[in-house]
């Protein structure tokens, strides 16, 4: 992660083809933050965009220093984009979250607030704003990945999340493995917590990704997870001379 000139908070968002929502989105941001009288950046990661997304984007920026871009050359998934978001941030919290409105920018501050005793803070959208074939497939697969990875988490989907610098350090992340970020906070021994985050309607454009076109390789992911998980090296040190 990036070391110079260190800030309170980064937001990490990747972009694919949201030019509607992100004056938006960025306007609410600002909203959020300014008053928590907190240095912050907003990093727009484009995740080689066809739309004006990425123009959208350097007009912003001229007019507010606190919004920084990283422009993929072609499109490379939301694992990538996140890890690189995450990879430049600067702030002692990170937070990601999806550029699409669906997420509140105003659960940012009750975050902040949680990392005081814990490390990860995840959403769960508790009221869900998708079609009733996405809540159910979501309820299901939920499911499936708790009980196969031993884990409780009711909404793994849910990109809305708070960091402590501290568990970004040493993270490897995998094509698919933004899914799982809890299960892999929790293997490396930091405290996590799920709490209840607002949900909104899409109001512009499509959403990117199907219940057919994830479900397969999400299940591979769980696969890997679930060895890693079981693989994982634990030992505590009683003595040193």
């Amino acid at each position: 992660m990036a070391m110079e000139n260190r800030i309170d908070i980064s937001v990490v968002a990747p972009v694919y083809n949201e030019e509607e929502n992100l004056p938006i989105l960025t306007s609410q941001l600002f909203e959020v933050l300014e008053p928590l009288g907190k240095t912050f950046e907003i990093i727009y990661v484009d995740d080689g965009s066809k739309d004006r997304s990425r123009q959208i984007i350097r007009e912003m920026a001229s007019k507010h220093p606190q919004l920084r871009t990283l422009g993929f050359k072609y499109n490379c998934g939301e694992s990538a984009a996140m890890c690189a978001g995450m990879k430049e941030a600067r702030g002692g919290i990170v937070i990601t979250m999806d550029a699409d409105l669906q997420n509140d920018p105003k659960d940012i501050p009750t975050m902040i607030e949680y990392l005081k005793e814990y490390d990860m803070v995840t959403g769960w959208r508790q009221k869900r704003e998708d079609s009733w074939v996405k809540r159910k497939t979501s309820k299901i697969a939920n499911c499936i990945r708790n009980s196969l990875s031993d884990e409780s988490i009711r909404d793994s989907g849910c990109t809305l999340r708070a960091y402590k610098r501290e568990c970004l350090q040493n993270l490897k992340m995998y094509k698919g493995m933004h899914r799982f970020m809890p299960t892999l906070m929790k293997i490396e021994g930091f405290r996590v917590i799920e709490i209840p985050v607002a949900h909104h309607p899409r109001r512009f454009g499509v959403s990117k990704y199907t219940t057919w076109n994830r479900i397969w390789s999400a299940f591979a992911d769980l696969l890997a997870v679930r060895w890693m998980k079981s693989r994982h090296i634990r030992y505590e040190i009683e003595e040193r001379i």
